[in-house]
């Protein structure tokens, strides 16, 4: 671990924080993104966010293109978890450059089609799931899917996996107090993909690993 580069992630996250929450305060209501906003009472939250991720990922990656494109990766999750909470929307004026961005930086980093494969692969599965049951997922959460493919790669997998389940949870609470009804009060699926996706970014390759090693 870096300590150091850790420290430089904080501190950068701390940075960030402020135009993270600008961005999600802009995109979902198609104003120029850097346009000044008031001060948001979601600014603490979304600062928070931003530092630990910043952090962690200079901690876990350092000072490598690897740590750079986490953290950018990361924090890109933290906007449109505020979006896609805030406004049920996931804005195209965040996923669409992020993962250009993402999948461009992946590519310098470590040339490979897996990258490019992996973001098809996960917004096809997204959009066969929108295709099934369009009331329940957005083309944004489509879009979402891709720009974690491009982040991940093959630990993509777990990331929709842990995405999926976590979402489970309030979606049988739900339906538990509410019955048929709760099929009326539909759950943003963005911040559950953003959670799977952090964990993913840290823990997916373990998580592969240990698949592996129960199927053997």
């Amino acid at each position: 671990m870096d300590v150091t580069a850790g420290l430089v992630g904080l501190l950068v996250g701390a940075a960030v924080g402020p135009l993270a929450d600008r961005l999600a305060t802009n995109a979902p209501l198609h104003e120029p993104l850097l346009r000044s906003v008031p001060r948001s009472p979601r600014l603490p939250l979304v600062t928070l966010a931003t530092v630990l991720l910043g952090g962690a990922s200079g901690l876990v990656f350092g000072f490598t293109l690897d740590g750079l494109v986490a953290a950018l990766f990361c924090w890109l999750l933290v906007v449109i978890t505020r979006t896609d909470f805030e406004h049920r929307l996931i804005p195209d004026k965040i996923v669409l450059p992020g993962t250009v961005a993402v999948l461009a930086l992946r590519t310098i980093d470590d040339p490979s089609i897996e990258w490019v494969l992996s973001a098809l692969a996960a917004g096809l599965v997204l959009f066969l799931i929108v295709l099934a049951y369009p009331k329940g997922i957005g083309m944004g959460d489509v879009k979402l899917s891709a720009f974690l493919g491009a982040g991940l790669g093959v630990s993509v997998i777990p990331a929709l996996f842990v995405g999926f389940f976590v979402a489970f949870v309030p979606a049988a609470l739900l339906l538990v107090r509410h019955g048929t009804e709760a099929r009326k009060q539909a759950i943003p699926l963005g911040p559950f993909l953003a959670l799977g996706g952090v964990v993913a970014l840290f823990w997916g390759g373990a998580i592969l690993d240990w698949y592996k090693q129960l199927t053997i």
